[in-house]
């Protein structure tokens, strides 16, 4: 104790940054906490629909399920569906190509939207878009703040974020969610 008093004695503006490393820390933290349990959950969601992975009914009881809601062949349309859930999930949990995986989710759910919750208002209670918006909105706000630090991303360019890979990311997500409602 006595060698950290005597180092900021020594230097003082040593003392005004420690708060601010000591904050910064906490932010990438923070930022890990919110990729690895949203990132996880989103992966985990999609190998439900990929590979029945617990408790999922799989990819062949998916597609029916995407075929009644007029994706055909619906087995193709939940592989799309779940691979870009499961691979959009693990890239922000992992913070790799953070633009691009926030990009895949934020498509998948605008297709949600439009086909599935759009109908039913807001509130997820009556079956609306609320948790489907929830979900592309952190992901857009992973690609504008950043993977932070602690992320595979960290030495490359987009791993900084901003409003770049922000508008990558919404740009990406929309025009693959409009090819699959095209078609």
């Amino acid at each position: 104790m006595n060698d950290f008093v005597q180092r900021l004695r020594a230097s003082p503006d040593a003392a005004a940054h420690a708060p601010a490393r000591s904050t910064a820390f906490a932010a990438d933290f923070g930022l890990l906490l919110i990729r690895l349990t949203f990132g996880l959950l989103m992966a985990g969601h999609g190998a439900q629909k990929v590979f029945g992975l617990f408790g999922g009914d799989g990819l062949t009881a998916t597609g029916k399920g995407f075929a009644a809601l007029g994706y055909r062949p619906g087995k193709v349309y939940a592989a799309i569906g779940g691979a870009s859930e499961l691979l959009g999930g693990l890239g922000l949990a992992l913070g790799l190509f953070t633009p691009l995986a926030a990009a895949a989710l934020i498509g998948v759910m605008i297709n949600a939207m439009a086909t599935v919750t759009g109908a039913h208002g807001l509130w997820e209670t009556e079956g609306g878009i609320e948790y489907n918006l929830c979900i592309a909105v952190v992901a857009l706000a992973i690609a504008a703040i950043g993977p932070g630090k602690l992320a595979l991303d960290r030495p490359f360019r987009w791993g900084k974020g901003g409003w770049l890979e922000a508008a990558l990311a919404l740009f990406l997500g929309g025009i693959g969610a409009a090819i699959v409602l095209i078609l």
